[in-house]
């Protein structure tokens, strides 16, 4: 005997009333973006200065492991925030079929596809601005001169050699570009602990993507906006679904009352 497969719910939706890409909880929302993307930065230095192994794969895994977790906790926070602005154009197109009326900011509160990415996209750009200053000055890094060897001091005073042993001698501060590199590298953490300190190579190239790896944030959390639909959808469905149940148990309840119910006696010929 071959079980008999369920037919999947059909999606059940209901319209819903846009909104506009900027509101007044916009900069709010951008601040608080901006101050998550700070503690995950923190977070993400503490935990992959401890994740640095010897063996490639099981730190590039690791380290991947933790931007994926960062990511996914930015998608998920903004799917509730699309779905909270999904309901709320809900209410208010219930109202204003009801002829009720409502405000341009209220009806600018409700969602619409582009407020993640604004969000997001505010939140990170003091972050950006750096990140792209370091892109477009990114230059392969060199190894020093090293220190002068001991023995060698005793000549720095003659002319004909000090002169040649003077570059081992100058101090470079910490300039802009060092402090910037830092910053960044910082911000990319567990992208700059992928490809190592030793890979200078790869090193460049993270650092001229900086632009992009710091927009990760922002861009999971306008694709997590997006998926507000989908949870209303899937939230209405289950509705629909669960009062489609309740109607068959009160149907069935009622012919079971019905058949249990007494006859009268039957008549005799």
């Amino acid at each position: 005997m071959t079980e008999k497969t369920k037919k999947p719910a059909q999606p059940v939706s209901k319209p819903f009333l846009t909104g506009a890409p900027r509101d007044e909880r916009t900069v709010k929302e951008a601040l608080g973006f901006f101050g998550v993307v700070l503690l995950s930065i923190f977070m993400c230095f503490i935990i992959c200065s401890m994740l640095s192994f010897e063996s490639p794969i099981l730190r590039i895994g690791m380290n991947a492991l933790v931007v994926g977790i960062v990511l996914l906790l930015f998608f998920n926070n903004a799917s509730g925030r699309g779905a909270e602005g999904v309901a709320r154009g809900e209410i208010l197109l219930q109202r204003q079929q009801k002829g009720l009326t409502f405000s341009e900011s209220e009806r600018a509160l409700c969602y619409h596809p582009a407020k993640g990415f604004l969000v997001g996209l505010l939140g990170t750009l003091p972050l950006l601005i750096l990140a792209l200053l370091l892109a477009f000055t990114a230059t392969r890094q060199t190894t020093g001169v090293g220190v002068l060897p001991s023995w060698l001091s005793v000549y720095q005073r003659r002319s004909e050699v000090g002169d040649a042993l003077v570059a081992y001698t100058a101090q470079s501060g910490l300039g802009f570009a060092e402090i910037l590199r830092l910053a960044v590298r910082i911000m990319i953490m567990p992208f700059v602990a992928m490809v190592g300190a030793e890979n200078r190579d790869g090193l460049l190239l993270i650092e001229r993507l900086s632009p992009l790896l710091v927009l990760l944030p922002a861009i999971c959390y306008g694709f997590g906006y997006l998926q507000g639909r989908t949870i209303r959808t899937q939230v209405h469905t289950e509705i629909a679904t669960a009062n489609r149940k309740r109607a068959r148990r009160e149907k069935k309840a009622r012919l079971a009352r019905r058949n249990r119910a007494p006859k009268g006696p039957e008549q005799l010929n």
